[in-house]
């Protein structure tokens, strides 16, 4: 690996790191916002509508973004919305402005949207480089960064330091990674080369999902989706309110879920090397089904809150790999990562409200049974992330044009071992 591609991986390491830190330290203050504006839990719901309104344009607009100006000027654009949000939600606590928020939640969810599908497009292309595993690691750092940034969040909490001020420095942070990240990454990676064959923009995307493989891929990548956003937004109320746990215990528990993540996703690499995508995603898909089983059953708080190890264990692999294996294609790569990363990020905003939706009905410990019939669909198909012959010499070329634009700034292709 030359000095540019260590340089191209190392800063998307840096700044899914500082962007998971930016999430997760806008949740943990998330109760002093609210206090902040002095509204009521159902108002706050409204201005988090905010988020998810600009999270999914985001993530709607990225893939098109990607295949017209490359992956580079979506990661700027997404940089730009993140630090801007975060510096107008923090405004808007400040001077007690609901809207204010409502919009700074709206310019960060976009920021996110179009950063983290860009992303993925980015390490998906650093794979084909180098031939080994980089999405899983990469989204590792995204889950150290939700760890670092709770914690720091608990800290500040405690301290009663200004929301304002600590949302500002995490901005400042987040420009920073950004710049460096935007400097290194090369231009036009996932842009459609002039004369490139095949519809582009929002029809391109669309047209890649007549491949019955990538249907299959995506409804994988909707399971795992589906059982990390669970846990990311129901998992402490679903121990407070299912267990009888205390709201500390409840946040615990959730620590434990992230940090098993985040391990899960560090060490990932030499085990896809070493058992390829199909049997690490089956794996991982049972693992996390009987972690959520544990949790749906269990007699015990205790015991349930040990199984949320095996479900983050479980969980932290799906989304990365199955990504990974959609840009397995000679022609198409961009677009069918950029497809199958909005499939992802629609899983996890849509399906955590629904979830609540049942569960108003039936309780959260049994709504938890729907995840767990997507974990055993995702194991099932997991035969379809299969990359067969995907590294045959007619492709190489087509490859090393989609992938990465900038020849100059990106090595050639070299077949992933997994």
């Amino acid at each position: 690996m030359d000095a540019a591609t260590r340089r191209w991986r190392a800063a998307l390491f840096l700044f899914m790191l500082a962007a998971g830190t930016g999430v997760a330290s806008w949740v943990a203050r998330t109760p002093a916002v609210r206090d902040g504006l002095d509204v009521s839990t159902g108002s706050m719901g409204l201005v988090l509508f905010g988020l998810s309104t600009g999270s999914m344009a985001g993530v709607m607009s990225s893939g098109p973004l990607v295949r017209r100006y490359g992956g580079r000027a979506a990661i700027s654009v997404g940089a730009a919305l993140i630090v801007a949000g975060l510096l107008v939600i923090a405004a808007g606590t400040s001077l007690s402005l609901a809207g204010g928020v409502f919009g700074g939640l709206a310019l960060f969810g976009g920021g996110m949207g179009l950063a983290e599908v860009a992303f993925n497009i980015e390490g998906a292309a650093v794979e084909s480089v180098i031939g080994r595993p980089v999405l899983p690691v990469l989204h590792g750092c995204f889950s150290l960064g939700t760890v670092i940034g709770a914690l720091l969040g608990m800290a500040l909490t405690a301290a009663a330091f200004p929301v304002g001020w600590h949302l500002a420095a995490v901005a400042a942070l987040i420009a920073a990674a950004g710049v460096r990240a935007v400097r290194a990454i090369p231009h036009g990676t996932g842009k459609e080369a002039a004369g490139t064959s095949g519809p582009g923009g929002w029809r391109g995307q669309l047209t890649v999902w007549r491949d019955r493989r990538l249907v299959l891929i995506g409804v994988i990548v909707l399971a795992m989706a589906f059982a990390e956003g669970a846990a990311n937004d129901w998992l402490p109320l679903l121990m407070v309110d299912g267990y009888h746990v205390s709201a500390t215990a409840g946040s615990l528990t959730f620590l434990v879920f992230a940090s098993s993540m985040t391990l899960g996703r560090f060490a990932g690499g030499p085990v896809l090397e070493r058992f390829g995508r199909v049997l690490v995603v089956r794996i991982s898909a049972v693992t996390a089904a009987l972690g959520l089983l544990v949790v749906i059953v269990s007699p015990s708080p205790l015991m349930a809150g040990a199984a949320t190890v095996l479900w983050g264990l479980g969980a932290s692999l799906g989304f990365p790999v199955t990504v990974s294996a959609a840009g397995d294609h000679p022609r198409d790569a961009a677009a069918r990562v950029g497809a199958v990363s909005t499939a992802g990020y629609f899983a996890f905003l849509v399906g955590p409200p629904a979830l609540g939706f049942l569960a108003d009905h039936v309780g959260l410990r049994l709504t938890m049974t729907v995840v767990l019939a997507l974990l055993i669909v995702a194991a099932t198909l997991a035969g379809a992330l299969d990359t067969g012959q995907r590294a045959d010499a007619e492709a190489e070329p087509v490859l090393n044009e989609t992938l990465s634009h900038s020849s100059a700034a990106a090595p050639a292709r070299r077949p992933s071992p997994y």
